[in-house]
């Protein structure tokens, strides 16, 4: 699991027992039930990928509890939705599928990490089950494991995102892609063409 950076900080400051600990004990590369019931009970996650040349992309990604679901112990999927348009994370994938997803519980304060290897699918079977989804994201896991909870700052939810897609809804566009300056420039396809749709 670990490369020499990490090895010469671990030796640096006398952690690699506790490292190696670490990995023995609680690093795994299949996704237990108990991590099953985390992950699909989270509303957000962090994307980390990076390019072709290594360098990297961090990426927020939300929707409804469940958004991301547990395909197989070695399996998650998680939707893309409409966004900006840049595809700055899942874009890294067709150059390099390995990625890195942190989830958090700001309200308890537990988090854990999915490493893995990630694939792109506009037919996956599961695009059925998420409205206006783009395509599905598939990780393969590498590696799966708990974090320490010790610096997660506790956040209660305030209010869930209007603009996660749900079944029967029409979902409100954002403004900004209603300016002087965007307009012109969305695809043709792009949901705020549509006249019917509110604008917030």
């Amino acid at each position: 699991m670990y490369h020499d950076g990490d090895r010469d900080l671990q030796d640096r400051f006398d952690t690699r027992r506790i490292a190696d600990r670490i990995d023995e004990r609680l690093v795994s590369d299949t996704i237990s039930e108990h991590d099953r019931r985390f992950i699909e009970t989270r509303d957000m996650f962090f994307l980390a990928s990076s390019d072709d040349n290594g360098l990297p992309r961090c990426s927020y990604k939300g929707g409804d509890p469940g958004f991301v679901r547990v395909i197989d112990q070695r399996t998650v999927a998680f939707p893309n939705f409409d966004g900006n348009g840049m595809y700055l994370s899942v874009g890294n994938v067709l150059v390099n599928p390995a990625v890195g997803m942190l989830f958090i519980d700001f309200e308890r304060g537990n988090r854990m990490r999915l490493n893995g290897v990630a694939t792109i699918d506009p037919d996956d079977p599961l695009m059925a089950e998420y409205p206006e989804a783009q395509f599905i994201v598939r990780v393969s896991a590498r590696e799966v494991f708990p974090n320490c909870p010790r610096y997660i700052h506790r956040y209660k939810l305030v209010e869930r995102s209007r603009f996660v897609p749900k079944k029967g809804q029409a979902t409100p566009v954002l403004s900004w892609k209603c300016a002087d300056w965007s307009a012109d420039a969305l695809a043709q396809s792009d949901p705020t063409r549509d006249p019917t749709r509110e604008v917030l």
